[in-house]
């Protein structure tokens, strides 16, 4: 019999804006629908070329392109880890000169294969023979100076060394790692950084995420399998030994954020869904692995007896219910449940995991355990142990402090470049970061470059705003020769640095070229192993395609400008190029970014919001293109107006530049640009500014794509993380633009919702799906945010993090751990109106773009928030509508299959019981789809358990890959608990104590009066024999 459509609900949520769509079903006592926590999709993660398909076998249809034969959002094949992740080059040199001995074809060509042969990833570790080398630990600027830190680091990730060791059955340790030391600290002759940075660290030192204190958290923005951005603790995690009760030891905790980090797994345990009901009719503790034991206590004043109380309708316990687990166990696994247990030793592997618990592993990695996920990594891609040795040496540290940063403007001046306005746009773009971006006290040096380098000007330390003038006073005001020689002009730029340093490390070279130079090669090996870090901005097609290697092998910014020099693209990324030490109160923050082609005698008119986490150092600066300056208009919060008459103008070089004096006042400001001529021109408004003051942060914005090179039709995921120190930002609207070398835009608006391409909800961290591409080549990236009113998230942490233990079961005894800190009270969340940013990201290359017509290859997309629940006899299932390409437009059906068990959902989903959807029409990607239907009854006992899973199907018949598993419970009382994992609270046990002693109390009690009136009586009877004797 097949289970037959009950009925169907369908809600749509505007793909833009993030309203709340609740439908309340038949609703009944305690029984509430959480929203679906996030499950994993196979993203657009770094990946291998994938190959065209022959497009005879594909149907065609305007406006697609190829795609993937097999269904899914797999958006590029596996790979993902930085196992092998960064090359270093043989023969360092400390000066730049000539690489001798080898050719610079040669060079090139030996050092490009390698770059080649090296993953994409962000972190600093690289695995080599077993070793983690250059794990890169950071101390942020706004820590106080404390030893206890640098020597808890070190105690840590050694202790950490050997259990990763064995947990990994002797594969991997840490073999060398470095500390990066505040340049706000006292120095003490650290050795100097090379290319290290806080921005790039592994593991940072940071004050606490506001909302929860010192637990240590990795975050993660990506699918299962994929690395994370950091692993984050506490100063006081490190110099405080009472945390050790709360995570076990601080070794034990760095390898369970290092599993999260370097291969993707996520925690066994839930916070939100701590016990579930199996389909043995039993409540256990959502952990990983079963064999784990413990008691249940009740914290909380919902235990009115002392005992955990079950929910009548859910078979569950309420809030208030907690798991203890015994000190002493037997149980080896699992690490990513609770390495504070001194038995765990392992990761759950294919044999103990436990695949009926609602935890983020099974919903984020399709019912896979920690153990296959990591043996699945490049890391183990031999996968056998590093020795039979269980001896392995300590890792070695080195301490590493930068003090002055030296940057050092390469600039190309060459003819090469397309457009007669280049020396122009050069030119406020770099006084532009001279005035207002570059940070007080860094030292700046200026070179020129065409056929041949020459040095403007050696460094000059910003001390003061005539410092920065003067240092503007050197920019190129003319052409040069008719070719571009890079290397000439980088070799200059080492020169100008180690006069200053007297070396190259630490130091900043920012390379602007578009010419046709293609000899970089002749300079490549000795450049990026001079110690500097290379910060690229390739302008149009021509520029040579190896500039950016530069950028990559020594980890620098890596922008590109399309050859449309009238817009604002140069600004904005001069503008991104700001210093990486964590300290967002020095950095500038860029509010606005504006470019029009304005008719003649029409005007350019815009608002922007400036919050009260900005102010200080606030400058508005209008571009034109026509011999005269438009007419500027600016009025702010207040009423108070500026004209073209309070800026600063640059005739010569078109610029008008306002600075707001003190802080700027909070609120929207209106300005208006007017062109006064009759023919059309581009005018440009550019606003930046500074952190008001140092107790606040600023509101941020960062970027990144998902991988730095794509072969179509393998797709990507642009990711913006929008935070207020650590904390999200919700509610933000967020606009992508993308252009290529040809000038072509696309636009797209991220979202934040837990669908699509979002992996987690609500984490502010928005993202999309990128797939439609104008051609091959480079691909620029702009960011706009926009928000009236910001939203710090009152839920949980939403990133991996260490649990914090309520207590432990020790020899029978009890023995609570103190209650967790509540959240800290200070909002930081913008408190007048909303905010406005703009930001850039790193470049990306797109090959294998095909020539139209093209053909449908992108299939509706994974999805990843289906929730199931049961009301009555029937299951109420609710998702994320997916679109017809992605999550872009609308699906034409669903497929809906149920089962026992999630396995053979996983694994043959067409071998599992038929759903009817024919009367189930998707709507457009981002609406809310509700769906009821009668199951067939898999009853075991009194519990009825279906498990649930969706496919989406386009209009070429081109499927999604299988959505996460959800999972129903229907509770039918009276319930049964398990005895090895169920023992009454403490107060339960104590009334009972009570009772049983009263009850004996009354028992004793009972029997002596019995004794002495029998006694009494016996003592009657004789003296009334002895009277009658008597008598």
């Amino acid at each position: 019999m097949q289970p037959h459509l009950q009925h169907c609900v369908q809600v749509c949520v505007p793909q833009k804006g993030h309203k709340d769509v609740r439908i309340q079903m038949r609703a009944k006592e305690e029984h509430v629908a959480k929203p679906a926590d996030s499950q994993c999709g196979l993203l657009a993660g770094f990946g291998s070329p994938i190959s065209v398909p022959d497009p005879r076998r594909a149907e065609r249809r305007e406006g697609a392109g190829h795609r993937h034969p097999r269904g899914g959002c797999r958006a590029g094949r596996g790979g993902g880890s930085t196992a092998d992740a960064r090359l270093v080059l043989l023969r360092p040199q400390l000066l730049c000169r000539g690489t001798g001995g080898m050719s610079g074809g040669a060079a090139a060509g030996a050092a490009l294969l390698a770059l080649a042969l090296a993953a994409a990833g962000e972190g600093a570790a690289v695995l080599r023979d077993g070793g983690y080398d250059g794990l890169l630990a950071a101390v942020h600027p706004r820590v106080p100076e404390d030893g206890r830190l640098v020597a808890r680091l070190q105690e840590m990730i050694t202790e950490a060394s050997s259990y990763l060791f064995n947990a990994t059955k002797g594969r991997v340790y840490f073999r060398s790692v470095k500390i990066l030391i505040p340049p706000t600290w006292k120095e003490k002759g650290y050795e100097k950084p090379k290319h290290e940075t806080y921005e790039k660290a592994d593991v940072i030192v940071a004050a606490p995420y506001w909302k929860h204190g010192d637990d240590p958290y990795t975050l993660q923005h990506e699918a299962c399998g994929k690395m994370g951005k950091y692993i984050h603790f506490t100063p006081n995690f490190l110099a405080n030994d009472y945390v050790t009760d709360i995570y076990g030891s601080r070794g034990r905790t760095f390898v369970h954020e290092w599993a999260h980090l370097r291969w993707g797994v996520f925690d066994e345990y839930d916070n939100d869904r701590p016990f579930y009901v199996t389909g043995q009719n039993q409540v256990k503790v959502t952990r990983c692995s079963s064999d784990l034991t413990g008691i249940y206590v009740c914290e909380k004043n919902s235990c009115t007896d002392g005992s955990c109380v079950i929910n009548k309708l859910t078979g569950l316990f309420k809030e208030g219910c907690a798991f203890i687990p015994e000190r002493n166990q037997t149980a080896v696994s699992s690490i990513m449940y609770m390495q504070s247990l001194s038995s765990v030793a392992e990761f759950c592997n294919e044999h103990n995991h436990n695949r009926e618990a609602p935890n983020l592993q099974n919903r984020m990695c399709d019912y896979r355990s920690t153990w296959e996920v990591i043996k699945n990594s490049t890391d183990f891609e031999n996968d056998l142990p590093l020795t039979s040795s269980s001896f392995i040496s300590p890792p070695s540290f080195s301490l590493l402090q930068k003090r002055d940063r030296v940057i050092c403007l390469v600039l190309d001046v060459s003819k090469t470049i397309a457009g007669g306005n280049w020396i122009i746009r050069l030119h406020q773009a770099a006084e532009l970061y001279l005035l207002q971006i570059v940070e007080e006290n860094t030292y700046v040096g200026i070179v020129t470059f065409s056929d041949k380098g020459e040095i403007k000007t050696h460094v000059h330390q910003i001390v003061s705003d005539e410092a920065r003038k003067q240092l503007a006073s050197y920019l190129p005001t003319a052409p040069g020769g008719k070719r571009a020689n890079v290397c000439a002009g980088l070799r200059l730029a080492c020169e100008v640095i180690r006069k200053k340093e007297g070396h190259l490390y630490g130091s900043e070279i920012i390379l602007v070229t578009g010419g046709q130079d293609n000899s970089t090669g002749r300079c490549f090996s000795e450049v990026i192993n001079g110690g500097s870090v290379i910060h690229t901005i390739t302008v149009g097609s021509s520029a040579a395609k190896e500039i950016e290697h530069f950028s990559k092998e020594t980890g620098g910014f890596k922008f590109f400008v399309p050859e449309r020099l009238d817009f604002s693209d140069l600004l904005d990324v001069f503008s991104g190029i700001m210093s990486r030490s964590g300290d967002t109160f020095h950095q500038s923050v860029q509010i606005e970014s504006a470019a029009e082609s304005v008719a003649g005698y029409r005007q350019l008119r815009r608002t922007v919001t400036i919050d009260s986490t900005v102010g200080r150092e606030t400058f508005f600066v209008a571009t034109w293109q026509a011999a005269e300056p438009p007419e500027i208009i600016l009025i702010d919060p207040i009423g108070r107006s500026y004209t073209i008459k309070d800026f600063e103008l640059d005739s010569e070089f078109h610029v008008a530049r306002l600075q707001i004096p003190g802080t700027a006042e909070t609120g929207d400001w209106a300005y208006t640009l007017i062109n006064v001529h009759l023919a059309p021109q581009v005018l440009t408004m550019t606003v930046t500014s500074r952190a008001a003051n140092s107790t606040l942060p600023t509101v941020s914005v960062k970027t990144y794509m998902s991988k730095d090179t794509t072969y179509y039709p393998s797709a990507m995921v642009v990711y913006v993380q929008i935070s207020q120190g650590f904390s999200p930002i919700l509610g933000a609207n967020v606009t992508a633009i993308f252009s290529s070398e040809n000038g072509d835009m696309v636009s797209l608006e991220l979202l934040d919702n837990g669908a699509g391409s979002d992996i987690i909800k609500n984490d502010g961290i928005y993202s999309k799906y990128l797939f439609s591409f104008s051609g091959n080549g480079r691909y620029s990236l702009k960011v706009h945010v926009q928000a009236n009113r910001t939203t710090v998230p009152q839920t949980a942490m939403p990133w991996s993090h260490a649990m914090y233990i309520p207590g432990y079961v020790e020899n029978g005894k009890l023995k609570m751990n103190p209650s967790r800190p509540p959240a800290i009270k200070n909002n930081i969340q913008v408190r007048r109106g909303g905010f406005s940013r703009t930001a850039v990201g790193d470049s990306f290359t797109v090959s294998a773009v095909p020539i139209a017509p093209y053909v449908d290859v992108f299939p509706p997309c994974k999805i990843i928030d289906l929730d199931a629940r049961m009301e009555d006899d029937k299951v109420i299932l609710s998702w994320t509508a997916p679109g017809d390409d992605f999550d872009e437009g609308q699906a034409a059906s669903y497929e809906i299959r149920t089962s026992e068990t999630p396995l053979e959902l996983r694994d043959s989903f067409y071998n599992t019981t038929f759903v009817n959807t024919s009367t189930l029409s998707p709507q457009r990607a981002g609406c809310t789809e509700i769906f009821v239907f009668k199951p067939e009854a898999f009853t075991t006992g009194n519990i009825t358990v279906i498990y649930v899973a969706i496919r989406a199907v386009d209009e070429v018949f081109l499927r999604s890959e299988l959505s996460n598993i959800a999972q129903a419970v229907m509770f039918i009382p009276p319930m049964a608990y398990t005895p090895s994992n169920l023992k009454l609270g403490v107060s339960t046990i104590l009334l009972l104590f009570f009772v049983l002693l009263t009850a004996l109390c009354l028992t004793v009690s009972t029997s002596l009066c019995l004794v002495k009136k029998k006694k009494k009586k016996n003592l009657s009877e004789n003296t009334a024999k002895l009277l009658q004797h008597k008598v």
